[in-house]
């Protein structure tokens, strides 16, 4: 394989050798190994709850976010990534996670581009004893032909290893295998890399990338502080309900409405009638024979009640292991009904959610710090003190309408003052504020006149 090849070129053979990631990107895929049948169709459908886990984590943890950085210049760069935000965050949760690493595409015009990097393109051969990244290794390929139109493939090895000094090494290979290396060759033979040094020692602290992981224990690799999937401790669960749903697509086939008819009741040429091939069924049978019905209509009762049941209780195991709240997979007929079991499924995903959502904030905050840096190498004027803000929402706990009545609750009782209800309610500043009372004043005051 080709990340193992490079992890002994490099010296290095530890930490998740196996790569999971492989596993977890063919199931966000939607082909699962389970499914990877050639003597049996039937196995071939698929839930794809890989994705809807990654896709529903990823939503409840930026649907309500709110960030800035109080520098225009550098929140300029910023807001274009934040943009695009759900969907790393859904490629992080669903890999383990991704990288982001902004860098400068162009000297002259001051033009700083961000590369996303995906488990797929990236290797990490060491941490910090604090569980930051000290070495890692981007991986770049590009395919071209040869003269004889056969496929080239040149890779490169962006290496950075950060110890005493802050080393990156750019290495290019090619081969014609597009599952190894294959032989070292010079930068400049390919375009796209003949501008690139070999070798450079950056003046920074810090890494110039920043890591995106999920927070949960890598339970898979004890030693190693690298993210497992969102989904990576359900799979077994996962395969279990993709084939309890094959059954249920079993039954539903199995049970099709159909006519067993007397072979003289069909045409003499054994052709079925025109477009009711899936209704009538030749089975080469007198069926008449001794004085019974030339045809006999099969329309078995369906057991789906007791097949979605049992898929049900699969998907809500899913929804616990994933920190999920029972109904957001699940059918919520048979979710949970009493006051303490929704509370208690609502705080596990909130308490997922939030888990992610620090991680989220820490990896922002260091991908500002890297703009920070190009900011000053590229010598573009910045405030050297700007700070980055989230605003995250926590409604998952407490409904916007529960929360609203509270709060009602709390003015009429002297407690919450109404400024501060409104400024909460309508998201107002200071002197918005103040230029609503003055309606309510002026409206109150006409009121009084008219009457």
């Amino acid at each position: 394989m080709l990340d193992r090849e490079i992890r002994e070129r490099l010296g290095s053979l530890a930490n998740n050798i196996d790569n999971n990631y492989k596993i977890w990107l063919d199931c966000y895929h939607g082909e699962p190994y389970w499914l990877k049948n050639d003597y049996d169709i039937d196995k071939s459908q698929s839930l794809n709850l890989c994705a809807a886990i990654s896709s529903e984590l990823a939503r409840l943890v930026t649907m309500e976010l709110e960030t800035k950085v109080d520098d225009e210049n550098i929140d300029l760069i910023y807001q274009r990534f934040i943009r695009h935000i759900r969907k790393f965050t859904e490629y992080g949760l669903a890999l383990g996670g991704i990288v982001i690493k902004p860098y400068v595409e162009d000297y002259s015009r001051k033009l700083i581009d961000i590369d996303i990097v995906p488990a797929n393109k990236f290797i990490i051969l060491g941490f910090t004893s604090f569980g930051d990244i000290n070495h890692i290794v981007f991986i770049d390929r590009i395919k071209k032909k040869d003269k004889k139109d056969k496929d080239i493939y040149f890779t490169r090895l962006e290496e950075h290893d950060i110890s005493d000094k802050y080393l990156i090494s750019n290495t290019a290979y090619m081969s014609n295998n597009a599952e190894t290396l294959g032989d070292k060759v010079n930068l400049n033979l390919i375009d796209e890399w003949a501008d690139m040094a070999d070798e450079m020692i950056v003046e920074s602290d810090r890494p110039l990338f920043s890591y995106f992981k999920n927070p949960q224990a890598n339970n898979l690799d004890l030693d190693s502080n690298e993210g497992i999937s969102c989904f990576a401790r359900a799979i077994s669960l996962i395969q279990d309900a993709d084939e309890q749903y094959q059954r249920i697509m079993w039954e539903y086939e199995g049970s099709e409405l159909a006519i067993d008819a007397d072979i003289t009741a069909l045409k003499n040429t054994d052709t079925l009638p025109a477009g009711k091939e899936r209704l009538f069924r030749n089975l080469g049978l007198d069926m008449g024979a001794g004085n019974k019905d030339f045809y006999n209509v099969f329309s078995p009762s369906i057991r789906d009640s007791s097949l979605f049941n049992g898929l049900n209780g699969i998907i809500r195991k899913i929804e616990f292991i994933c920190g999920l709240a029972y109904g957001t997979l699940s059918d919520v007929e048979f979710t949970a009904k009493t006051a303490t079991e929704i509370n208690t499924s609502q705080q596990r995903s909130y308490s997922t959610v939030k888990d992610i959502q620090n991680e989220l904030a820490r990896c922002l905050e260091d991908f500002v710090e890297i703009l920070k840096y190009w900011f000053k190498d590229l010598s573009i004027q910045f405030n050297d003190n700007c700070q980055v803000s989230f605003d995250f929402d926590d409604s998952l706990v407490v409904d916007s309408e529960t929360e609203q009545k509270i709060r009602l609750q709390e003015v009429a009782a002297g407690i919450l003052k109404p400024e501060a209800y409104l400024k909460w309610r309508y998201g107002v500043t200071d002197d918005e504020l103040g230029e609503i009372q003055a309606n309510i004043s002026e409206n109150r005051e006409d009121v009084a006149e008219e009457e």
